[in-house]
């Protein structure tokens, strides 16, 4: 039986653009929007340029694209500083079952080789396939586990799903690209640490790694990767889940590679916070249905979530109802709530330094409390609740089994562009915003990648930005 490496491989080089459904174009587009709304975003905001200034101190120009850069750099290095930027907001969209960010990891290393190699707007879409239907599979073949052992799944299955995208672009044969995905087992690393002490920074290196670039070059010129690297013994599982040979199905992953399509199933992020208190989020939306309050008119507020959601989002208590920075904020539920509570929203501005400190809805914060609730719909979905005691006895409450953006409650096309719009208007002259969306929504008819997306190097810093 061939390594599910080398089915990967193959399916990475054997998928046709006409073999896949229109509704996974139109996700695959919409998600490559989203996502670059959001690193436009980032740079208004000044969140995540660490990467950028590190590829540049590295020094070389080269042929691909960089968000807010008027130079190009190299493949490698456009792919970790746009990486880096698209995830600096935690705005990006989430895979549910492998509770992996997909679309950060795939689509800048996609565009970055893509304008190395001069590919065509069609094959780069269908890379950008290719790549989520990897990452997916690896993560899903353990759910939840990564996690259980403090190591993040974005990390470590995104890279096999950026490499499979990778090598299709650059027409690597299976045997090269199999070697390659041997390679990338060991870049695949990230774990959790971050969360102790609020270095959410580190984290956002995690899907800008030059790894899948790196590891395609390698395999290019010989260098070899086990093609176990996923299943086998010291493979992935084994070393990051502690699963022994064979007690990891990955190969149901891989039987119904073309037949099964997980890209229609990434959620997108309504809110730029952790996705485990978007379901308490949107039922606290629901509930107040548009209604802002002060501190003098809330009783109390109820906010419940998975269990796995509770050391993230929610504790521990006290520092989560004063958040002290942007990474902070964005894992408080009680001050998210508190903000679409008394603000009426939970956007970018948010979580800026000036917002945070707000004393109207820090008050509000004090009043939020939680229990934890076993929902069904967990991992597949990221639920929970909302109830609002009002200081006059009116109660309002709200409970989603299906967090808002999820493929069981999903954005529409036109919300997820109002979505990219909010975002890319914080950093692009309105012309600019509107081609990049032009781009993104006719990538099929794109001939030259490089002039498509050239606006984004025009992202800049606004100092208008506030909450």
């Amino acid at each position: 039986m061939a390594p599910a490496a080398r089915k990967f491989a193959e399916f990475a080089l054997g998928l046709r653009y006409e073999d896949i459904p229109e509704d996974v174009r139109q996700a695959a587009k919409l998600h490559l929007l989203d996502t670059l709304g959001c690193g436009i975003a980032a740079v208004a905001v000044g969140v995540a340029g660490e990467g950028k200034a590190v590829m540049l101190e590295l020094g070389g120009e080269g042929p691909s694209t960089v968000i807010g850069h008027d130079a190009g750099m190299s493949a490698a290095n456009a792919a970790f500083a746009n990486a880096m930027t698209c995830h600096g907001l935690d705005f990006d969209d989430t895979h549910s079952d492998s509770i992996s960010h997909v679309s950060t990891v795939v689509c800048p290393a996609s565009i970055a080789v893509a304008e190395a190699v001069g590919a065509s707007g069609t094959e780069l879409l269908t890379a950008i396939v290719v790549g989520n239907e990897v990452v997916t599979r690896v993560g899903m073949a353990a759910p939840s586990q990564f996690h259980a052992r403090g190591f993040h799944p974005t990390a470590i299955c995104g890279i096999f799903g950026a490499v499979a995208a990778c090598a299709r672009l650059q027409g690597l044969d299976a045997e090269t690209t199999t070697r390659a995905l041997g390679i990338a087992g060991s870049f695949a690393s990230g774990i959790f640490a971050y969360l102790a002490e609020g270095t959410r920074r580190s984290r956002c290196t995690r899907p800008g790694r030059h790894g899948a670039v790196l590891a395609t070059r390698l395999a290019a010129h010989g260098a070899v990767g086990p093609g176990s690297v996923l299943e086998g013994k010291f493979g992935l599982y084994h070393a990051f889940v502690g699963a022994e040979p064979g007690s990891i199905d990955i190969a149901a992953q891989c039987d119904d590679l073309g037949s099964r399509w997980e890209t229609p199933r990434i959620a997108y992020k309504p809110y730029p916070a952790c996705h485990y208190m978007h379901g308490a989020l949107g039922a606290a939306r629901e509930a107040v249905a548009g209604r802002t309050f002060s501190a003098d008119e809330i009783d109390e507020i109820l906010v419940t979530v998975h269990p796995a959601g509770v050391p993230l989002v929610l504790e521990p208590e006290e520092a989560k109802k004063t958040p002290r920075s942007e990474y902070e904020g964005k894992f408080s539920l009680q001050y998210s709530a508190a903000s679409l509570l008394v603000r009426g929203h939970v956007g970018v501005v948010d979580y800026l330094e000036d917002a945070i400190g707000e004393q109207r809805v820090l008050d509000v914060a004090q009043k939020v409390r939680y229990e934890a609730k076993d929902y069904e719909t967990y991992p597949q979905a990221f639920p929970g609740g909302a109830r609002i005691t009002l200081a006059d006895g009116t109660v309002l409450e709200a409970d989603l089994a299906y967090q808002k953006g999820g493929p069981e409650n999903p954005l529409t096309a036109d919300e997820v562009k109002a979505k990219y719009r909010g975002n890319a208007l914080l950093g692009l002259a309105a012309a600019d915003a509107d081609a990049i969306e032009q781009a993104c929504m006719a990538i099929e008819s794109v001939t030259d990648v490089t002039a498509a997306f050239a606006p984004l190097a025009n992202a800049t810093a606004r100092e208008h930005v506030a909450a």
